[in-house]
């Protein structure tokens, strides 16, 4: 039986036999200007849905800022109806009052203070009512850790002249935990302590995510990336600041791979085995970590909803996760705790303070406490 001829020429009658008995096609023996038929080509199903899905992520991306909007104004609300804590009188006057001044620096997209709202909600507050000297910082909502070090490193230097102390405490919120450990690699001699709340040591697998996400679908994750930015300028109008923003830099710096390359640069405090503790002090700075797991703990919290989202993405420690980083990725130094019923936003009692039991500002007050035994 001889083989087949393939079809030649644009003609209907020939297309459809060709369809018939998978008979080759010879598109080179197609005419240059064709008017009696239109060949379309059929995207794969999957190539659909994929996009369907990419055009999901940056959905979700829009009704997360959504949430954070509107908790935002719960905030407001509730900050405003907020009686500042009084002095305490008694012993409890000063259990918070360490050696050295407390500084606290924000992470991802935060922020010192807009109008009524601190970042840290109640917590500076509570802690000054027991004595402590309290110290808020403001770096880039977004951008590299080495950029938001470089910006505390000359916060803490002013900090230092103005009050007159050798050195600080430093504890920092995520992304402000490897700010903090930046400054106490380059000036070990100006910090006493490093703390990391719910900070990404060992990296984020949500900035591993939209990493992986980034090679298949750039447009996606550079809307997503540009969001960020604007959001960070929108953060700098309403907090009155002037910082650079830089988006693709968090996600960098966030990634595992990040993360394992700022390690080897600042590596004091990091745990040398999985899941481990790190050395509790190294040139002369005490290191210390905790941070929480669950995601969705209060319906009144409108946060809660896309912690439990992002916490869908993570592979390696999906039971074991705050929404945005694993329990086992936060350990630095000394581990106070890693299983507090808090997720990220919660550790910081962001925003409006609707967090679950037990109180998450207790922590730092209790932290303060032990700094203080510790003559620090």
């Amino acid at each position: 039986m001889a083989a087949a001829s393939p079809c030649e020429g644009l003609n209907a009658p020939c297309l459809r036999a060709a369809l018939a008995d998978h008979r080759p096609y010879n598109r080179a023996a197609l005419p240059v200007a064709a008017g009696d038929m239109k060949v379309e080509t059929v995207k794969p199903v999957w190539r659909k849905w994929a996009a369907r899905a990419s055009w999901g992520v940056l959905g979700g991306v829009v009704a997360v800022s959504a949430a954070v909007a509107v908790q935002f104004a719960v905030g407001v609300w509730r900050a405003g109806h907020m009686a500042v804590p009084a002095q305490l009188d008694g012993p409890a006057a000063d259990q918070a009052r360490t050696r050295y001044p407390l500084v606290l620096v924000h992470g991802m997209m935060g922020f010192n203070q807009v109008g009524d709202v601190s970042y840290w909600f109640d917590i500076a507050p509570r802690l000054r009512a027991q004595g402590a000297q309290v110290e808020v910082t403001s770096v880039s909502a977004f951008g590299s850790s080495e950029l938001r070090g470089e910006q505390l490193l000359a916060q803490v230097q002013a900090i230092r002249a103005r009050t007159g102390a050798d050195k600080v405490h430093i504890i920092g919120h995520s992304q402000g935990g490897q700010a903090a450990r930046y400054v106490a690699r380059l000036h070990p001699e100006w910090v006493a302590s490093v703390t990391a709340v719910a900070s990404p040591t060992m990296g984020s697998e949500v900035a591993d995510a939209l990493q992986a996400l980034q090679a298949q679908h750039p447009v996606v994750v550079d809307g997503i990336l540009a969001l960020g930015n604007a959001t960070g300028a929108l953060i700098n109008w309403l907090a009155g600041t002037s910082w650079p923003q830089d988006a693709r830099g968090t996600l960098a710096s966030l990634t595992s791979a990040g993360a394992q390359a700022f390690n080897q640069q600042h590596p004091a405090g990091v745990p040398g085995t999985p899941c481990g503790e790190g050395a509790h002090e190294v040139n002369g700075v005490r290191y210390y970590s905790w941070s929480g797991v669950g995601r969705f703990h209060s319906a009144l919290n409108m946060l809660d909803v896309p912690m439990w989202l992002t916490g869908q993405l993570f592979e390696r420690e999906r039971d074991d996760n705050d929404g945005l980083v694993g329990r086992c990725a936060s350990h630095l130094g000394e581990v106070l705790g890693d299983h507090h019923p808090m997720n990220h936003l919660h550790a910081v009692r962001m925003v409006g303070g609707l967090t679950p039991d037990p109180d998450p500002a207790k922590l730092f007050l209790a932290h303060a406490a032990r700094l203080k035994a510790a003559d620090l």
